[in-house]
């Protein structure tokens, strides 16, 4: 859709759309026609039309959560081995997992001239949505689904359903659970989701009190695990939304005078390097972060080339990598 067909299917002159796309006045009324027609059909201004007036800049922005993050490190290996192939140059901003900062730089490079912009995003916001629907350049999300918006995503809910069933495959039956915050709709909702739809098909229930939430830290996996184990209950197996939580877990069951696996079996999700160090090498799922990046950088050059105006999501598959941490069968009681 150009902008004159555009124009045409918002009620509005072509001049007002133009003011609308480059943040010149608008009146409310015309404002208002040219948001409803922008999320019934989706329509962006052309790249190409507006490089005409504009140079390309060859700078695409990356919006990352944590600097420290080993699978943010892999996605950004991922999206600059792409680019870079294209002769573009990464300008990479972290929001230390502030979704202010996260929206404070959205804002910044729908101001300033980047092509395109990658955003490794944790949650959103109604500000998210503001900015979001204002960008003027390609956005693709990674690691979350968003509406009308090019995405590439982890099987968060599978992942964590495959995890649990390999512990009560093996017979345990008494779960215990640390996640993270819901608003993180794959790390949070989709992975507890996922646990507890094992658990329900499994016909086993678990109380609210076995359910902690935890910081994205092992020593906050640590402090929710000592929560648990000292709460009187007994488990014979925790799952952990994330590697970093089942390490801390690990830690705790040891100073609880626990054995893994042979008093309680752990596992977590993202198989970082941290699951071959511990004491107990920890059974994890293995995402493929650095293809989600490779995925992404692709969608973001296939958005400048305007080879598709239609939102896509493409959702990864993953691996179960057993270790020690569940290898041995639990007692049937």
């Amino acid at each position: 859709m150009n902008i004159t067909e555009f124009a045409k299917a918002a009620g509005v002159s072509k001049s007002a759309v133009s003011r609308y796309f480059n943040d010149g006045y608008v009146s409310e009324e015309k404002r208002r026609l040219i948001e409803a027609a922008i999320e019934a059909t989706g329509y962006a201004p052309s790249v190409q039309a507006q490089n005409v007036r504009t140079r390309v800049t060859k700078l695409v922005g990356v919006i990352i959560p944590k600097l420290s993050s080993e699978s943010c490190a892999r996605e950004v290996e991922g999206i600059s081995q792409v680019l870079s192939e294209q002769g573009y140059q990464l300008l990479l901003v972290n929001s230390a997992n502030d979704p202010k900062k996260e929206v404070e730089y959205l804002e910044l490079f729908r101001s300033n001239r980047v092509d395109g912009v990658i955003f490794l995003a944790s949650v959103f916001t109604p500000l998210h949505d503001a900015v979001l629907k204002k960008m003027r350049v390609p956005v693709v999300i990674v690691g979350q689904e968003y509406k009308g918006a090019n995405c590439v995503c982890h099987d968060d809910y599978k992942a964590a359903y495959t995890a649990e069933k390999l512990m009560l495959d093996k017979g345990c039956k008494k779960p215990a659970f640390i996640g993270v915050t819901e608003q993180d709709k794959a790390a949070g909702q989709a992975r507890k989701d996922g646990f507890l739809h094992a658990l329900s098909d499994n016909g086993i229930n678990i109380e609210k009190s076995d359910m902690q939430t935890a910081e994205f830290k092992m020593d906050s996996g640590y402090k929710r695990a000592l929560i648990l184990l000292r709460s009187g209950r007994k488990y014979d197996h925790i799952f952990c939304a994330t590697d970093n939580l089942a390490a801390g877990a690990l830690l705790a069951c040891r100073e609880q005078g626990l054995k893994v696996p042979e008093d309680i079996m752990i596992a977590g999700i993202g198989d970082s390097q941290l699951c071959n160090v511990t004491s107990t090498p920890l059974t994890s799922v293995h995402f493929h972060y650095r293809t989600a990046g490779i995925e992404a950088a692709q969608m973001l050059l296939n958005s400048l080339k305007r080879e598709s105006s239609i939102p896509r999501t493409l959702t990864l598959d993953f691996e179960l990598e057993e270790r020690e941490s569940t290898e041995k069968k639990c007692e049937t009681v």
